[in-house]
């Protein structure tokens, strides 16, 4: 029992998002791999660390103005395709929660140094 542009269409889109998603994470895990560099190369990757965290709040804010913009299409009666706007809005949950843990475990590393005896 499968209709033209039902479930099966609106999951297919959500996997090639999720697999794009993945492939910038694997890209991105690679450019902070431990290397044998020269001190020059390192300094390089902190502003490589940097970079990344910004790329990755940049993804973080367009998912959730995407999501936002689809709900708000949604609700004006514009699109029919319920589907597409509640992927939408779980992707901008799940990356939002994940930078608030990659956040706290920062924010808690952090305070574990400070609080280290010298």
């Amino acid at each position: 029992m499968s209709s033209v542009g039902g479930p099966s269409g609106a999951s297919a889109m959500g996997l090639g998002g999720v697999l794009q998603l993945r492939a910038e994470i694997l890209a991105k895990s690679q450019a902070l791999a431990p290397t044998a560099a020269p001190k020059a190369a390192t300094e390089a990757q902190g502003a490589g660390f940097g970079a990344a965290m910004k790329d990755a709040l940049d993804t973080v804010h367009r998912m959730q103005s995407e999501s936002s913009a689809q709900s708000a299409a949604w609700e004006r009666g514009e699109t029919q395709d319920i589907a597409s706007v509640m992927l939408s809005r779980q992707k901008a949950s799940i990356a939002f929660e994940a930078t608030l843990q990659a956040r706290n475990r920062l924010l808690s590393a952090y305070r574990d140094v400070m609080n280290m005896p010298v």
